[in-house]
């Protein structure tokens, strides 16, 4: 266990608590009435589900951008979560939603299409660029499909559920949520961090990485299933959250000797840690409706973007 690691798990051990008594009301276990009641079957799970879910996107984007070799790398960038996204917004269309299993199977197999079609498309020696593009392409595609979906809904009140799932949230989930991505997003944080030890080698060039033993086909579909596992059961229960896989790697970086495998585990815990807290803020931010988590962490990606872009051009300068 590194340094990051402990600095990241003490400072979520530190947020729990805060969250579970942040709120537009502020819960005094004490005094408030049924204070208990509201922690256990309100509070605890959603903020259990911001864990798992922050977990999943932090993991997923270490491992892409140990992957690609390219920090601009995330989940989103490359047509997983919209993959995933159109999965579930499939199901709504059709009606599943009801259902507690039906939009996060249709979720998974959107993230893990998604996946599989950037693997046939680019390949694992067709270069970063062409997998950048590929991913670009997929996501095109899936954003495409998915604004068909939107306006071929068979009601108004499909639509309004559909566009307001697609914004993210965690608003109204409970054990149920939980219980669905928990553990898939854990065992596809082990696949990811069984991959650390490849994406090592990956860093001294495919050719040496082969000589260490490193099968690239074997570690590119652990990837997939990784990934496809990590997002497309975040994007199941929460919808669209987007960035935290671009944004907290470069957090925990600076903390580790910066190899691929050293980064998954932290990054899980600092992904964690950011959509808990970003999900305790719109709860206590005064605004007349809550403020969707997807719509809050966009407007805290973008800039991050932009200034890594910027940080990237005076590199090149």
């Amino acid at each position: 266990m590194n340094r990051a690691v402990l600095i990241f798990a003490a400072l979520l051990a530190l947020a729990l608590p805060l969250s579970l008594l942040a709120g537009r009301v502020w819960i005094d276990p004490a005094s408030t009435p049924n204070a208990w009641l509201i922690l256990g079957e309100l509070r605890l799970p959603r903020a259990v589900l911001a864990i798992v879910v922050g977990a999943g996107l932090g993991a997923a984007g270490a491992a892409m951008q140990g992957y690609l070799r390219n920090p601009l790398a995330d989940p989103g960038l490359f047509g997983i979560a919209p993959g995933a996204a159109l999965g579930a917004v499939t199901a709504l269309f059709f009606g599943y939603a009801a259902s507690a299993w039906l939009l996060p199977a249709f979720a998974l197999v959107g993230a893990g299409g998604a996946m599989a079609l950037l693997a046939l498309i680019a390949g694992r020696t067709g270069g970063i660029a062409l997998f950048t593009l590929a991913g670009l392409m997929v996501a095109s595609l899936a954003g495409a499909l998915t604004a068909l979906a939107i306006s071929m809904a068979p009601n108004a009140f499909a639509m309004s559920e559909i566009v307001l799932w697609l914004n993210g949230a965690l608003t109204d989930r409970s054990w149920r949520e939980v219980w669905i991505a928990a553990p898939l997003v854990s065992f596809g944080v082990a696949l990811l961090w069984r991959a650390g030890a490849s994406l090592d080698a990956l860093t001294l060039g495919e050719p040496v990485a082969r000589s260490l033993g490193v099968e690239p086909a074997r570690l590119l579909w652990l990837l997939i299933f990784g990934i496809a596992l990590t997002v497309g059961a975040g994007v199941a229960v929460a919808g669209i959250i987007g960035f935290v896989g671009l944004i907290v790697p470069h957090l925990v970086r600076p903390l580790t000797d910066r190899r691929p495998s050293q980064l998954i585990l932290p990054s899980a815990f600092a992904g964690a840690l950011l959509v808990l807290v970003a999900d305790s803020v719109v709860r206590v931010l005064p605004l007349v409706t809550e403020l969707r988590l997807g719509i809050a962490l966009s407007l805290l990606g973008a800039p991050f973007f932009l200034w890594l872009l910027l940080r990237m051009r005076r590199g090149l300068a």
